[in-house]
């Protein structure tokens, strides 16, 4: 085999192997210069395991379980880890890992009463047992019908339905001790490089954890979110009575044209979230209290539209609402503060005019009219356009902002007069069994479509900052989900189905000589497993309007 070259970005210089050796022998013959254990290697800027032979010239990049890629590489081996302790201690129980919550990924039995601390237990030794034994994950690529056969065959329906829809020809699975699974990314060598975890018992299941990213030598600790438990555990119970819990349950309605109903179902059950969280508030004015409505949540998580909607149905409880955006009192960009990267800290709660925020709304309380300022993104300027607002006999303010429930914000406001929203797009649906829709997956891709139509924002830039943001949340916005009197989720059912062509189309426009392609590769192929639905079955008042267009609301 002829020699050919690799540019390695870890040691910033060429390296000349003969063709077919895998990344797995590379990264052996450099173990002493790179100092660290790669879990996985982006080549030409996309994910690749550490079986992946080279036959031509590329660029590579080794990760390991903290950096780029390896985090989701690490979790993904994890996931797979505990299925097949599972299928060694208990193999009918059947298991879903269903969602991320406190700090952890939120797992449940099929079979209920296995559930137990001692179970817990000895479930979490069984997998100790196989990262001590350093077992390979194996990587298996066969004709699709077979794998199909194979999954009914050891009770995975909701793999075998999935497959079934994507109508592939050939499908990538693995295997560990002689068990088969599938994941949609790249997993681990082996089951040596992960053994830092920890299951404890939550609610009706356990909560599966991996590492702490402050300190990867120690499993991550849970933190107490029972609303946040309890919001997840609403929209999966309406997923079990409409009959989809998982993208190959969708891909079957929109393959039989019975998707139309399955939206407008959905668009309904916010409807009526939102009248109950309206009913609450009249309930607390009338007792003197709830004044003030912060609706607060993450980036792309449909504040916006919440905020209209929920209006609405204010004003059907014979209110006058009145809405303030926390956005418009961005301060220039110019004087936003910088993160830790250099990046504009939006997610700061000190990239906010606090100042003037609180002379306008103390002026407001006080029955004056107040000129609000706009912000220009384009510009990354405040301006005033002459929006003027005033409180009248009967009015409630609604603040939308990411910082609502920050207490800093509003702490000179009495707690009985403020009623605090919490909105974020809580997936709930799934790949499969196996494989979770991450929420923070579901609002980039909206930020993404956003960023590219209404701000004039490329998904390289999007992408590059979002790190950024997601760092800003869980310091400025998570901490405080929890303060809540109401939890409002913006995902919809459907949505990654409607969202699909769109956002695919955004993304190849992200060049393959940037880091940040391997993101936009990832997302390409995570949405290649939805069938796309036409966008103009939804509704002008969705919330996914305020992404996609054709919204009725002004924003």
């Amino acid at each position: 085999m002829s020699d050919i070259t690799l540019r390695c970005l870890n040691l910033d210089r060429d390296i000349t192997i003969d063709g077919g050796h895998t990344l797995a022998e590379v990264a052996a013959s450099l173990r002493d210069e790179l100092g660290f254990e790669p879990i996985c290697c982006r080549v030409n800027n996309k994910t690749e395991g550490l079986d992946y032979a080279l036959y031509q010239s590329k660029t590579i990049e080794f990760q390991s379980d903290r950096t780029g890629s390896g985090p989701r590489v690490y979790t993904r081996s994890l996931c797979m880890m505990l299925y097949v302790a599972l299928r060694r201690i208990a193999p009918e129980a059947g298991l879903s890992i269903e969602h991320s919550i406190s700090h952890g990924w939120y797992c449940r039995l099929h079979d209920r009463s296995c559930v137990s601390p001692e179970f817990t237990a000895a479930l979490r030794e069984e997998m100790m047992r196989l990262h001590r034994a350093d077992l390979p994950f194996v990587r298996h690529e066969e004709l699709t019908e077979r794998v199909v056969e194979m999954f009914e065959r050891d009770g995975l329906k909701s793999k075998a339905l999935l497959l079934r829809t994507l109508r592939s020809l050939y499908t990538t699975y693995y295997t560990l001790d002689g068990v088969a699974d599938s994941y949609y990314g790249v997993i681990a060598p082996s089951t040596g490089h992960i053994g830092v975890f920890d299951l404890v018992p939550y609610e009706e299941g356990f909560l599966l954890l991996a590492f702490d990213p402050a300190d990867p030598s120690k499993a991550a600790t849970p933190i107490p979110q029972p609303k946040m438990y309890r919001a997840f555990t609403d929209y999966l119970r309406f997923n079990h009575i409409v009959g989809v819990q998982d993208a190959g349950q969708l891909n079957y309605y929109a393959e039989h044209r019975r998707v139309a109903d399955l939206i407008n179902t959905a668009e309904a059950l916010h409807e009526k979230a939102l009248a109950r969280i309206s009913d609450d508030i009249a309930a607390r004015y009338a007792e003197g209290g709830a004044r003030i409505v912060l609706i607060a949540g993450p980036s792309s998580s449909g504040k916006t539209t919440t905020t209209k909607r929920l209006a609405i149905q204010l004003t059907t409880n014979l209110f006058k609402p009145q809405m303030i955006s926390l956005d418009d009192y961005f301060v220039d960009r110019i004087h936003t503060p910088r993160d830790a990267s250099g990046d504009y800290d939006y997610e700061s709660l000190y990239a906010l005019d606090l100042e003037q925020f609180n002379a306008d709304l103390n002026a407001i309380l006080a029955g004056e009219e107040v000129e609000l300022p706009t912000y220009d993104f384009a510009s990354g300027t405040r301006k005033y356009k002459g929006n003027k607002i005033r409180l009248e006999p009967g009015s409630v303010l609604l603040i939308e902002g990411i910082h609502g429930l920050n207490p800093e914000l509003t702490a000179h406001i009495p707690a009985h007069m403020k009623y605090r929203v919490y909105v974020s797009a809580l997936t709930t649906i799934s790949l499969d069994d196996h494989n979770w829709i991450p929420t923070t997956d579901n609002r980039l891709l909206r930020r993404i479509i956003r960023d590219h139509k209404y701000r004039g924002i490329s998904a390289e830039d999007t992408i590059r900052r979002w790190p950024s943001v997601r760092r800003g949340e869980e310091k400025w916005i998570f901490p405080y989900q929890e303060n809540a009197d109401a939890m409002f989720n913006s995902s919809l059912i459907f949505e990654l189905s409607v969202m699909r062509d769109y956002a695919e189309a955004v993304l190849r426009s992200v060049p393959t000589d940037v880091p940040e392609y391997a993101e936009a590769y990832r997302l390409r192929k995570f949405l290649s497993y939805f069938v796309p639905v036409n966008t103009s079955l939804i509704p002008s008042t969705s919330v996914l309007r305020e992404f996609l267009g054709g919204s009725s609301f002004k924003y």
